[in-house]
């Protein structure tokens, strides 16, 4: 089966911890299956790896023909969506760089981790609580998909309870940068469907 490979401490694999994330992962799938809502990864990666380059950058993403003017299926995967769950630093990026001034997630519940302290809106709120406790309890609540939309350090912390990962590979090396998979144990995971789309492959994997 296909896996994120990760470091495991030799002599670590019967351990504790290791048995408590098998439980995690295996709980949140029957919990899925028993109709609460999906908790979903949706990210661009590059071929190597990389979420960003090493200064935070996302300049690179695209296929091959940079004035193609597909969405690779977004907008019909944002129609799944009404929460959405980031980090400071991926909030930060879209307000100062992707998108200032306009909120892209409009009609959307976000939630940004954080410790902070800043005013929620209507729209946006800030949170300093640990992401599985904010999942375990969204995933609970009436309401279409939750999307995990970055940085790394939130995709680490909420991967036990990610059913499924929709993953957008650029046909690029960059050879260095922020890895979206941080070293850790190994997850299997079972690839639900795979297509192209400009030279860049769109992936979904279930757990």
């Amino acid at each position: 089966l296909p896996t994120i490979l990760g470091w495991q401490r030799p002599g670590k694999i019967g351990s504790a911890n290791t048995k408590k994330r098998q439980f995690v992962r295996t709980a949140a799938s029957f919990l899925w299956r028993c109709g609460l809502r999906k908790i979903i990864l949706y990210l661009a990666m590059s071929l190597d790896g990389f979420l960003a380059d090493a200064e935070g950058g996302v300049g690179w993403l695209g296929g091959k023909d940079p004035a193609y003017e597909g969405d690779y299926g977004y907008g019909a995967f944002y129609q799944t969506v009404d929460t959405l769950v980031m980090g400071w630093r991926t909030y930060r990026q879209v307000t100062t760089q992707l998108s200032p001034g306009a909120w892209p997630y409009a009609g959307k519940t976000s939630y940004v981790l954080t410790h902070r302290r800043l005013p929620d809106t209507r729209e946006i709120r800030f949170t300093a609580g640990p992401p599985l406790a904010l999942l375990e309890r969204l995933r609970r609540e009436d309401g279409g998909a939750v999307w995990i939309c970055g940085g790394a350090e939130v995709v680490r912390q909420a991967l036990p309870l990610v059913d499924e990962l929709h993953l957008s590979v650029m046909p690029r090396l960059l050879g260095g940068g922020i890895r979206l998979f941080p070293e850790g144990e190994a997850v299997p995971l079972h690839l639900a469907s795979v297509r192209q789309e400009n030279g860049v492959l769109l992936c979904v994997y279930t757990k």
